[in-house]
């Protein structure tokens, strides 16, 4: 019942793959640190791959057929693929479902201030998005991504913190030989949520003093190094600190993915939970040329915080999108979409938590995935008794048992954590309430949920096969 290492039968031609692969993934994870820039970063590409955009053709009424290629995006931070597959959609379609948010601070709306106790820096106030560990995101260089929405509608988009040139931010934490008290705490109040705030400068603006004897001039002198602050942002970015309250600012690490160890089998990266998912899905549609069944691929928002909004799993966007899709094949009445719905078969694509030996007694040795050892199922999720759980049945695991072993994919079972230690939910439940076959699968992850995360070369290269494997799958 031992998995195989992924790496022991690799020829030259299969490790040629794999690195192509990778390098796509490191140079994806780069240019998609948040969900509005993963998306972008999918529409460009999937765009040069001949999809279209669904809003385009309902407008035009153009009548989908066998092959096409449509995507609709929502609020800028979903987005749902689609390969019009030979069969009737009312039949059921395959999916590929993953999230592109992860863990992270973001900007409050009223952030901007200067500390008063010293009058020596100038801060951002923030709030931590998702499951982190605080005292992990003091004193990294750390980058601003986001956008600025002013009152005309104008979007000004910020990256400061990934070019060589630009400046890095910070949060700072105590010295050592200070930190008696502190080392005494547990480790969530090591570092509070309130006390995870930016540095974002420390010089003071220079005003002349005709200037500093006005009223708005006293204003300055009293909070000079904010002051300092808002200037650069109107004069380099254009905006001023009312417009912060119509922001999303996103704090993430800054640096790109690395390959990591000696013989570079490893990546480390900022938002590999659970954007590793994400673009093996998309890269598996992008490279599936025909199939039998239509094939869905959908990357949503706020997984991390429960799937919640317009934006989440929860939403209606992907079955109104699924609607729209049948009413531009001819497909579509109420009874059609239902069927389609609890006729399908998904791989709700979220990482596992890698077996660390370092840690090995939160793990069941057993029933842990490991790195390196392929593509990840994990049959049931929840935690302790299964709780909140998506539980696949056994139809099922055979099902795509036999559809991998066919295709040489390589993967493994796992359970996260102990059972009175771990676990975690994904979005696989809430597409099972469709009746739909729903089972969680993905690539094992170190460091899940800190800065900077690692994966297995191995593991995200058969992901993709295994995605590409399923896509081309025949029904349950």
């Amino acid at each position: 019942m031992e998995r195989k290492n992924a790496w022991e039968n690799y020829k030259e031609k299969d490790l040629k793959n794999l690195e192509k692969i990778c390098k796509e993934y490191r140079d994806f994870l780069d240019h998609g640190k948040t969900e509005r820039e993963c998306v972008d970063t999918i529409v460009n590409t999937i765009e040069a791959q001949g999809y279209r955009e669904m809003e385009e053709c309902i407008r035009e009424g153009v009548s989908l057929k066998k092959g096409d290629r449509v995507y609709s995006v929502w609020m800028n931070k979903s987005i749902v693929m689609f390969q019009v597959g030979k069969k009737p959609l009312a039949e059921g379609i395959n999916i590929l479902g993953a999230h592109i948010d992860s863990p992270r601070l973001d900007v409050k709306q009223i952030p901007l201030y200067q500390d008063r106790e010293s009058a020596s820096y100038a801060y951002l106030d923030t709030h931590y998005y998702g499951g982190v560990k605080k005292y992990q995101w003091v004193t990294l260089p750390l980058a601003i991504h986001g956008v600025v929405i002013k009152k005309d509608g104008t979007t000004i988009e910020l990256n400061v913190g990934e070019n060589e040139d630009d400046p890095v931010f910070f949060i700072s934490d105590l010295l050592p030989h200070l930190a008696g008290e502190q080392m005494d705490k547990k480790a969530a109040k090591v570092i509070e949520g309130e006390a995870l705030d930016l540095i974002v400068g420390s010089k003071p603006l220079v005003i002349s003093k005709k200037e500093a004897e006005t009223e708005e001039g006293k204003k300055k002198v009293s909070q000079a190094i904010k002051a300092s602050v808002l200037e650069i942002l109107k004069e380099q970015y254009d905006f001023e600190e009312e417009d912060f309250i119509s922001a999303e600012l996103e704090i993430v690490p800054a640096g790109k993915a690395r390959e990591a160890g000696f013989d570079r089998s490893m990546i480390l990266a900022y938002g590999q939970d659970d954007r590793a998912c994400a673009f093996t899905s998309m890269r598996a549609a992008l490279d599936v040329k025909s199939v039998d069944r239509t094939l869905c691929t959908i990357l949503v928002d706020k997984e991390e915080i429960g799937s919640v909004g317009a934006t989440g799993m929860k939403s209606a966007f992907f079955e109104n999108a699924l609607a729209e899709l049948m009413n531009l094949t001819g497909e579509y009445n109420e009874l059609n979409l239902r069927r389609c719905l609890s006729r399908s078969c998904m791989l709700s694509s979220d990482v596992s938590a890698a077996f660390d030996p370092a840690f090995a007694s939160c793990f069941e040795k057993k029933n842990a995935a490991y790195l390196g050892r392929g593509m990840c199922f994990n049959k049931f999720t929840g935690s302790r008794g299964k709780s909140g759980s998506n539980d696949a049945n056994a139809e099922y695991m055979a099902h795509l048992r036999k559809i991998l072993d066919d295709q040489g994919v390589v993967y493994q079972t796992a359970e996260l954590g102990k059972v009175d230690v771990g676990g975690g939910g994904t979005i696989a439940y809430i597409l099972a309430l469709y009746g739909m076959n729903v089972i969680d699968s993905g690539v094992a992850v170190l460091n899940m949920h800190a800065p900077w995360e690692c994966t297995s070369k191995a593991d995200i290269y058969e992901a993709y096969k295994g995605y590409i494997a399923f896509a081309q799958g025949a029904c349950l």
